[in-house]
């Protein structure tokens, strides 16, 4: 565990519902659950227990994935006697229990990044129970997705998170360069991979489920009664609990929508966050992208004494686009920082593995000093901040208590840093809470620990910017956002204009080839009569 320096002098920060969050909720238990293995372990036993309803609300569901990879019999079953891949799971857990319904939310535009999903994934609504309901929602602006990733059991058991129940999200904490189980359906490698969630059980988690049917019925148009029955979930054996009884507040991002408001929760939180910070920031996220955080944090460094501020991204995107338009913003705000930044107080890495190989970051983390932990499913990006639909959750340690739980909230938030950290460097908690007490500083620790060679933390190499990534990172083409007060017509991000233009001028692209092809065809068949015709006038 980290030990910070104690102060009795604090920023003003608190959860207030309707500004930095939508509720706040008791937590009866609550795990922070960093990695793949992790989460689907507890995912399986979790959604096993459930009697009445299942609720599982995903940016995308892969229904062919194994969930314990390289732990299947000869029959396709896991160790716990069910089936290991997620569409056989998810039927034979419905078939074990007569009263249980399982509704399954997925945002519609997944289909186009996979297609190939769309088969079983339709195999499984109509040739599935008939207690398994599907829906894709496109209850967004266009250009916009359904980014949420929330399952909730019978209203008693939550999971709220960054973890997708998808290809490639599954590894261990060690992130072993070539591991055999790390591999897609095609047999290809999948990357090291990086990701965070949270377990809450206790009226926060029935908190969820009434989130989760708000959506449904705003995907649907169909009103869920909830659970109605009681039915507590057990604890799995092998999850660990962090904290007891702790409040916890819910936060969303929804763009404006059929004339709904923005709700952007989650963007004030993050800017309170930032204000209450004292000595360090720790942030991990996929992308570092956000014009109001980068603002707070410039302004941050700028002050004499403020925080420390760590950020922990992927090198890369998944792909060259998402590079041309994501991190070279990322880059032009790391410039802005390090300019802003005389005292040496910020760093930004990407981790990497025991041969040097790229760690892909998926998590989304934003911790303050000992005090607040929020954890989602948003990114440091304009439209998880206003254009996308997100949800986040976090604690805090309350000062005056009075009854020793602040001391405890304190800890874990502490702990759970060192545990993210301790992993990215390959060392013990034990033994980077060691560091921390002989700098007194979060980047000295990390320096001190941090090998040339080997698992470990980089600094983030900034793209250089091209055409494309210029016009890209100008325009915020492909990272839009709605503002307070605009509405839906305003036409932010990719609209159906955008696909208008690119799909004439390719289709005009085309032509031209043809016509380009007809071309050549038609003078190569001219050329060839040419020369038939001088063959037969020879002698």
């Amino acid at each position: 565990m980290i030990d910070q320096p104690q102060t009795d002098a604090r920023p003003d920060f608190g959860f207030d519902p309707d500004t930095n969050c939508w509720r706040v909720a008791r937590a009866a238990q609550l795990a922070l659950i960093v990695d793949g293995e992790h989460y689907f372990k507890a995912l399986r036993r979790v959604m096993v227990a459930a009697r009445h309803e299942l609720l599982l609300i995903g940016w995308d569901f892969d229904f062919e994935i194994e969930m314990l990879p390289g732990q299947s019999d000869a029959d396709g079953m896991a160790p716990d006697g069910l089936p290991n891949h997620l569409g056989d799971f998810v039927e034979a857990v419905v078939e074990r229990s007569p009263e249980l319904h399982l509704y399954l939310l997925k945002w519609n535009g997944a289909l186009l990044v996979a297609p190939g999903r769309l088969l079983p994934t339709a195999a499984l609504h109509i040739f599935g129970s008939s207690r398994i309901h599907f829906a894709l929602d496109g209850h967004h602006p266009f250009g916009a997705c359904h980014h949420q990733k929330i399952v909730v059991a019978d209203d008693t058991f939550a999971f709220c998170g960054g973890i997708d129940a998808t290809e490639d999200r599954w590894d261990t904490s060690e992130h072993l360069p070539h591991d055999p189980r790390r591999v897609r359906k095609d047999g290809s490698p999948a990357p090291p991979w990086h990701d965070a969630t949270s377990a809450l059980t206790g009226p926060v988690a029935s908190a969820l489920g009434e989130l989760s049917r708000q959506r449904w019925e705003r995907a649907t148009g169909e009103a869920l009664d909830g659970p109605g029955q009681s039915n507590v979930i057990p604890w799995p054996d092998d999850l660990e609990v962090g904290l007891r009884n702790v409040n916890v507040a819910i936060a969303r991002t929804e763009p404006p929508f059929e004339g709904r408001p923005l709700v952007n929760e989650i963007e004030r939180l993050c800017l309170d966050q930032i204000a209450a910070a004292r000595h360090h920031i720790y942030i991990e996220s996929q992308y570092f992208a956000a014009a109001s955080v980068c603002d707070a944090l410039e302004a941050r460094l700028q002050e004499t004494d403020g925080p420390e501020i760590v950020i922990v991204n992927p090198q890369a995107a998944l792909s060259t686009l998402e590079d041309q338009a994501m991190h070279v913003l990322r880059g032009r705000m790391i410039a802005r920082l390090e300019a802003a930044d005389p005292g040496g107080r910020f760093r930004i890495f990407h981790p990497v593995t025991s041969d040097g190989g790229p760690i892909y970051v998926h998590a989304k983390v934003f911790i303050v000093d000992d005090r607040v932990l929020r954890i989602g499913s948003s990114n440091l990006n304009n439209r998880s901040l206003g254009f996308d639909t997100e949800c986040d959750v976090a604690f805090e340690s309350e000062a005056d208590s009075g009854d020793g739980k602040d001391d405890e909230v304190k800890k874990a938030i502490a702990r759970f840093r060192a545990r993210l950290l301790a992993e990215h460097m390959g060392v013990s908690e034990k033994v980077l809470a060691q560091a921390y007490a002989r700098t007194g500083s979060l980047v000295a620790a990390i320096e001190t620990l941090n090998p040339p060679k080997g698992r470990g933390l980089r600094r983030i190499e900034q793209l250089p910017e091209g055409i494309v990534g210029g016009w890209l990172a100008d325009s915020r083409l492909l990272d839009a956002r709605y503002r307070p007060g605009e509405a839906t017509e305003t036409g932010r991000g990719v609209r159906p204009r955008h696909v208008a233009i690119v799909v004439g001028l390719g289709l005009l692209g085309w032509l031209a080839w043809r016509a380009w092809l007809g071309r050549d065809a038609a003078s190569d068949k001219g050329r060839t009569a040419q020369r038939q015709a001088r063959s037969r006038d020879r002698p």
